[in-house]
């Protein structure tokens, strides 16, 4: 599945948010939104969602129109999963998965075994496949995202949407969940919050700033140090990981005027 954005504005409450956005996330291609807070990333991604019309500028899933498509249409496409993803009181995590399937599905239509082993291949794609029948509530939150990733995989769509889904969680389960969704083989649209998580896993990655592109294109050609400095205020380092090897950005404080006294000291020996 090819996405296409081409000229993308869109307002919230008559104030411009996001504008003239363009960007192309090709089948199977992991592409990263990134920018500081306040950027337009969340907003961005709720014309994609179909919860936020354009105001400007067209949305294309493989030359068709997504905001011309029907909803049950348009769910048929892609999935998302949403950055404040709750835990769903008195349900387990195969009926939340489950209703991944509503879209396939008319109004009161029963369950089919067709739905039954989407549930079911879903959660054992994300490895939840044991806590089918455990409530939502006793899971953890990196457990609990793993089961709502499931739930949008059972949409059987080929375009994933996400919206920084490593929020609220530890190390661990960041990289966990990550792995998982980079092994996937969908086209991939996420907006992320860390650098370093956007070097190592996207193919692309598209850098906004008060709601326009300021840079786009493979993270190393568009992540120097200088860029980031320009952009997140912060200083940089740019390189492989020393374990995995893969793009790797470390980042710090800018340079104050305590940071140059303290280095002039040690140049100085005092």
């Amino acid at each position: 599945m090819r996405l296409d954005l081409a000229g993308v504005s869109a307002c919230i409450d008559a104030r411009p948010i996001v504008e003239d956005v363009t960007l192309t996330a090709r089948p199977g291609q992991f592409v990263a939104l990134i920018g500081p807070n306040g950027s337009g990333k969340s907003t961005l991604l709720r014309t994609v969602y179909r919860s936020l019309r354009p105001s400007a500028g067209v949305i294309r899933l493989d030359e068709q129109d997504l905001w011309r498509m029907r909803p049950r249409q348009a769910a048929r496409h892609r999935a998302i999963l949403p950055q404040h993803g709750q835990a769903v009181e008195g349900f387990s995590a195969a009926e939340v998965v489950a209703a991944g399937r509503h879209r396939h599905k008319r109004p009161l239509e029963r369950e089919t075994p067709a739905d039954q082993a989407a549930v079911t291949t879903a959660l054992e794609r994300v490895g939840m496949d044991w806590a089918a029948d455990r409530l939502m509530t006793t899971l953890s939150g990196g457990e609990r995202q793993r089961v709502l990733l499931a739930r949008a995989l059972a949409q059987e769509a080929p375009l994933l949407i996400l919206d920084e889904p490593t929020n609220h969680l530890d190390v661990g389960s960041q990289l966990h969940l990550l792995d998982l969704i980079r092994s996937l083989g969908l086209t991939l649209l996420a907006a992320l919050h860390d650098l370093d998580q956007a070097a190592a896993y996207a193919d692309q990655v598209v850098v906004l700033r008060d709601g326009r592109v300021a840079g786009h294109g493979p993270p190393l050609e568009v992540l120097t140090p200088a860029f980031i400095e320009e952009v997140f205020g912060v200083r940089a380092h740019v390189g492989p990981h020393p374990i995995t090897g893969r793009p790797h950005i470390a980042v710090a404080s800018p340079v104050t005027m305590s940071d140059e006294l303290i280095t002039t000291g040690i140049r100085e020996g005092g």
